[in-house]
């Protein structure tokens, strides 16, 4: 049994919600991946803002059909597809992707959009192999925080220097 007209515009129309709020497209070959390894996938994904989408190419290209943004992911659609949008931890989710495929060893990435640039399996794994915020915000606590040390040692310095100064002229004199 096939679906339904009005169930394929529903499909439409939550694909379309769900490029508006996303910031990355991922397209995935998930040919040989069973229900339990897609459902693990999406388990993945959710601690990221991540969501895999398995779906028709044409309705993804109805779904893609006047967003500018998305266009670009026209030559990606071809074979069995999964979506990865992610609007949140980009690299968070690129992580569990590239995990979920070294664990699985089936999927492959085709290729993915982000801010309108096609991007490659090389740049992919590039952004997946950056450090997550959390990461590089506690480098950068940790660096202004040696700054605000240091700064702190330096201002408490200057008038034991001149009491030091002051008393070695009282003593030579």
């Amino acid at each position: 049994m096939g679906r339904t007209l009005e169930n394929k515009k529903q499909i439409v129309e939550e694909l379309k919600g769900l490029l508006d709020e996303s910031e990355l497209a991922l397209v995935l070959d998930y040919q040989g991946l069973s229900v339990k390894e897609i459902s693990d996938l999406r388990t993945r994904l959710q601690s990221n803002q991540g969501v895999c989408k398995v779906t028709k190419n044409t309705l993804m290209r109805l779904a893609i059909d006047g967003k500018s943004d998305w266009q670009k992911l026209n030559p990606l659609l071809t074979g069995t597809n999964a979506f990865i949008l992610v609007k949140g931890d980009i690299g968070g989710a690129l992580k569990a992707v590239e995990a979920f495929q070294k664990d699985t060893k089936k999927s492959e990435t085709k290729g993915g959009l982000f801010e309108g640039k096609l991007l490659s399996q090389d740049e992919i794994k590039a952004i997946a192999s950056l450090p997550s915020k959390e990461v590089l915000m506690a480098k950068i606590a940790g660096s202004l925080n040696a700054v605000t040390t240091k700064v702190a040692l330096g201002i408490k310095e200057v008038p034991s220097g001149i009491a030091r100064s002051l008393k070695q002229h009282a003593d030579s004199g």
